[in-house]
């Protein structure tokens, strides 16, 4: 059971107040409701991510054995690659209450106060973006992680008193792109911590294979595979490039997908044969042609691409360093020879 929840996604929130709406705020109806049929329902369905999936079975198993809450997990990685996926699903396999929140909706300590005090025994709490609570939340909720307690202060000056609240023992699920952003006193208070990987190629085609099914479409084996090649190792990517070659088989076929017609669609959308969009390939030429492959600072890149630096960090430069296409040096960023050749290919 889902407790009318405050949810928003990694890529749209915006940092404002809490707002009380369904888990699908900040996705479009279509786009919420894809992604929820798509998302694994059981720790059984998750593909790929095996090691993780290995050691949260085991927490799992463990909890359900001694009957006592999960222990504070902590999921961190990249975008797209199953945090929320992973965060939904343990509370399912324990059949307990699920609450969502994010880190920017939590702005004072009092916005964090429902939640903590509608927590039912054994439920989750999930904190998307963990890492961008403000510390005046942060430290309200140690206590509440460690002692399962809050104390709240009532009235100011002298007249001021403060009131010790017991809680039910619950389980904080955090998730962040941005471990490093945490503190160590935060990050310390969780007793599990798992770092989710990017995919194998044979683990996305298996995954747009299963979603391709769900969404009642026809995806052809080679299909399956070009869409998998350009999806960067991320799961997200490979459900939105299933979703446009879906569209585009519907309007320029017969609603089959096939090998012609996935290549035609990702090239419609300007995704290359190494997943490389727009703004991708535009960082490599402006480290190529501006600053002569190299090295160059970060903020240099951004303001020469008019992009925020943090949207370079977190959404352009994981991949590229995974690809080989550039390199961190003390010095700044530099662009390999792969990457030279293939922007100039």
């Amino acid at each position: 059971m889902v407790r009318e929840p405050v949810f928003q996604s990694d890529d749209d929130n915006d940092g404002g107040p809490p707002f009380d709406v369904p888990t699908s705020a900040g996705f479009p109806p279509d786009d919420a409701r894809h992604d929820e049929e798509l998302r694994p329902q059981r720790l059984d369905d998750v593909v790929g991510q095996r090691r993780v999936v290995e050691r949260l079975r085991i927490i799992l198993d463990a909890t359900i054995k001694r009957d006592e809450p999960l222990s504070h997990l902590l999921l961190d990685g990249p975008p797209g690659l199953g945090k929320t996926t992973l965060a939904t699903v343990l509370p399912k396999e324990l059949g307990v209450e699920l609450q969502i929140t994010s880190g920017p909706s939590l702005s004072a300590p009092k916005d964090l106060l429902p939640y903590l005090t509608n927590a039912s025994e054994r439920s989750v709490l999930f904190i998307d973006e963990i890492h961008r609570m403000p510390a005046s939340v942060e430290e309200f909720i140690y206590p509440a992680m460690e002692d399962f307690r809050v104390d709240i202060t009532l009235g100011e000056g002298l007249n001021a008193r403060t009131i010790n609240m017991k809680l039910q023992p619950f389980t904080v699920i955090g998730a962040t792109t941005r471990s490093g952003m945490l503190t160590a006193p935060l990050r310390d208070r969780f007793v599990n911590r798992e770092h989710l990987e990017f995919y194998e190629h044979e683990e996305l085609m298996e995954i747009l294979t299963r979603n391709a099914d769900k969404l009642k479409t026809e995806l052809s084996q080679e299909a399956a595979a070009e869409l998998a090649r350009r999806s960067r190792g991320t799961p997200r990517k490979a459900n939105n490039l299933l979703r446009w070659a879906r569209d585009y088989a519907t309007s320029r076929g017969d609603g089959k997908i096939t090998d012609k017609l996935a290549e035609e669609a990702l090239e419609m959308r300007g995704v290359d044969i190494r997943g490389l969009e727009g703004q991708d390939r535009k960082y490599l030429t402006v480290l190529s042609s501006v600053f002569t492959g190299g090295p160059a600072g970060l903020n240099a890149i951004a303001h020469t691409m008019n992009i925020p630096p943090d949207t370079l960090e977190d959404e352009v430069e994981p991949y590229l360093l995974q690809c080989g296409l550039i390199q961190r040096t003390p010095r700044g960023r530099v662009l390999t020879d792969d990457g030279l050749k293939h922007i100039s290919g």
